[in-house]
């Protein structure tokens, strides 16, 4: 009798743990399900023609913003590697006075409305008369110039790639770094001989977000650069600039060209070790 009432107990725990789960799991397949009917949507909106035109009648204008997009992420990502390796490490190794301050001046670019980047570099260049100089100086400003693309992209992609680059060392032991500097390694043989060689498959995966960060940037763009045709057109711009123009079907062909190169950055990420959250 006993042992019927703990089978029966058991299989009535079994039956809610069921529950339980579908419960939890019913809210995930519903996200999964609006992410995924955005994309089909997108992609079956986009017709045949659409992209045979995008590449044939509309392709210097594509290849353009493509080409730009490129190259002005990846000068925004080297600058931010440059700024954010060192600041990573130090977040995540030193004990910083006032270290919930600077960790909230860090996060602001990320979580503030992205327009408001673009709006204050307007601002520091534009009021201060920094872009007159350097028009004086050097023949021309930055603001509403290709040049300033990286920049716009910069004060946002190297926020991130902070925090992606503090999740790498993070996961790394500080022993280690200890016990080299006791076997006779000073605090920069440990950092290149312990730390980035161990943290270099997350650092490389951090890069990669970095960059897709960067090259999916519109508001700072926008407002600090400008939307000029075949000037500061970069892919989130010519998306703006063909559906502002009515040409819906560019736009959503520019968008469906976003998704796969979002897609293919998020592999990558994966199948370098990424982590699935960043701090």
């Amino acid at each position: 009798m006993a042992s019927t009432l703990s089978v029966e107990r058991t299989s009535g725990a079994a039956r809610k743990d069921v529950l339980f789960r579908a419960f939890l799991l019913s809210f995930l397949m519903l996200f999964l399900a609006c992410v995924l009917t955005l994309i089909i949507a997108d992609i079956r909106y986009v017709r045949a023609q659409d992209w045979v035109s995008a590449f044939t009648t509309g392709r210097h204008e594509v290849w353009f913003a493509v080409r730009l997009s490129l190259v002005t992420s990846t000068v925004a990502l080297v600058a931010a590697l440059i700024v954010g390796l060192p600041s990573a490490y130090a977040l995540s190794r030193f004990r910083l006075p006032f270290a919930t301050v600077i960790d909230t001046i860090v996060d602001l670019p990320i979580v503030i409305p992205p327009p408001v980047v673009g709006l204050s570099l307007l601002v520091v260049f534009g009021k201060t008369g920094l872009d007159r100089w350097l028009e004086r100086t050097f023949g021309h400003g930055i603001m509403y110039q290709p040049w300033s693309i990286p920049l716009a992209q910069f004060m946002v992609a190297a926020a991130f790639c902070i925090r992606a680059l503090k999740a790498a060392f993070d996961s790394i032991n500080p022993r280690l770094e200890h016990v080299a500097r006791t076997l006779g390694c000073s605090s920069w043989q440990a950092f290149v001989r312990v730390s980035l060689p161990l943290a270099r498959t997350g650092l490389i995966a951090g890069a990669v977000m970095t960059w897709a960060r960067a090259i999916a940037e519109f508001g700072p763009i926008l407002f600090f650069s400008g939307a000029t045709p075949m000037k500061t057109e970069v892919l989130p711009i010519s998306m703006f600039l063909n559906f502002s123009a009515g040409n819906i079907e560019r736009a959503v062909l520019l968008a469906v060209l976003m998704l796969a190169i979002a897609t293919a950055t998020l592999i990558t990420f994966k199948k370098l070790g990424g982590k699935g959250y960043l701090w």
